[in-house]
């Protein structure tokens, strides 16, 4: 039967003795000896196409290979996809011998529960949509998860990003689900959090498990540069608008470049959303640019259609400055993770 307690064991083996492992209660904490030392970001930047051919390099030097994205729409539990790890519903949930899809998974992802501050703005580190960037696989004994982790190491170790700076930590308790149970584990580097690692299983068949290692490609590029969030999101249209239309137009540009147009109800009713929070101001002064930009690294990770049909669509759909606006009255919209 498969235990909590067997965890630190597993991660002790997996990492080898230069950890300090330290276990209060349900809480497991794992540090570097070294982790004292400064972390002084690299002189070169890491362009967004450069960054993710050196994740999927890596990754494959180790055996695992890049898959392809999931629909951005969904539609089963969530109208969007909300996390790679809905790759692996059909092996987790369902007890079928497949997954969607397995190894390294740079998914493109909309969700609408990222930290806020006190004012309603999105905390740095945090988007509406992102390329969740995970390795996602069964396996077939807890071992593999102490495997998996050592490995991300390696891989992090590509980007300049060194075990003496990473920890690791978090509550060893068992969570549910509806079918899937699960222990999560989290990991920062100097100070940042970058993203976890959890182990899942079925809740009638543990038999049925698997890894999601998982991070955010920006938040990746941002633990690693230390630029300033904004900056490294939006770059030279940093200061032409407030993040928050910075960020809608961001979403925007994906979910039209995935072909699913505003609606009433379903997924379209997200979009219909995202487009709402773009200031009726913005469309005067042209949207080609920002969503050209946007299109380019959105088509780094998924296929869209050309970047003039969006930027027509989102020109049309955005009311212009002084003209009345009729919007509709929206209930929320929950996309809460799927795991």
């Amino acid at each position: 039967m498969l235990t909590a307690a067997r965890l630190p064991g597993v991660l002790r083996r997996a990492l080898g003795p230069h950890w300090e492992f330290t276990l209060d209660g349900d809480r497991l904490s794992i540090e570097h000896p070294k982790r004292g030392t400064p972390y002084r970001p690299p002189r070169r930047h890491l362009p967004w196409p450069e960054l993710l051919a050196t994740l999927e390099t890596s990754f494959a030097d180790l055996g695992v290979p890049r898959a392809e994205p999931l629909p951005l729409r969904w539609g089963r539990e969530t109208e969007l996809t909300v996390s790679a790890v809905q790759a692996l519903d059909p092996y987790l949930k369902h007890r079928r011998p497949f997954p969607y899809r397995r190894g390294f998974l740079p998914q493109p992802v909309v969700r609408l529960t990222g930290r806020r501050d006190e004012h309603g703005n999105l905390r740095d580190g945090f988007l509406t949509s992102f390329v969740n960037a995970s390795r996602i696989q069964p396996i077939s004994d807890v071992s593999e998860y102490g495997t998996v982790l050592d490995e991300w190491l390696t891989v992090l170790s590509r980007l300049s990003l060194h075990a003496r700076h990473l920890s690791i930590y978090g509550d060893l308790r068992i969570w549910q689900r509806r079918q899937v149970r699960g222990i999560t584990l989290r990991y920062d580097h100097a100070g940042l959090e970058l993203g976890d690692i959890v182990l899942l299983w079925n809740a009638e068949d543990p038999s049925c498990m698997a890894v999601d290692l998982g991070t955010a490609l920006e938040r990746l590029a941002w633990v690693r540069s230390r630029r300033r969030w904004h900056e490294l999101i939006h770059g030279r249209f940093t200061d032409t608008a407030a993040p928050a239309t910075l960020d809608a137009l961001r979403t925007a540009t994906l979910l039209l470049g995935q072909g699913i147009a505003p609606a009433a109800r379903g997924a379209g009713s997200i979009t219909r959303r995202i487009i709402d929070a773009i200031p009726s101001s913005m469309p005067p002064l042209g949207l080609s640019a920002a969503v050209r930009e946007n299109h380019a690294f959105w088509a780094l990770t998924a296929q869209l259609v050309p970047w003039p049909d969006i930027s027509r669509r989102l020109e049309g759909l955005t009311p212009m400055c002084g003209q009345p606006v009729l919007r509709a009255r929206w209930s929320p919209v929950t996309l809460g993770s799927s795991q």
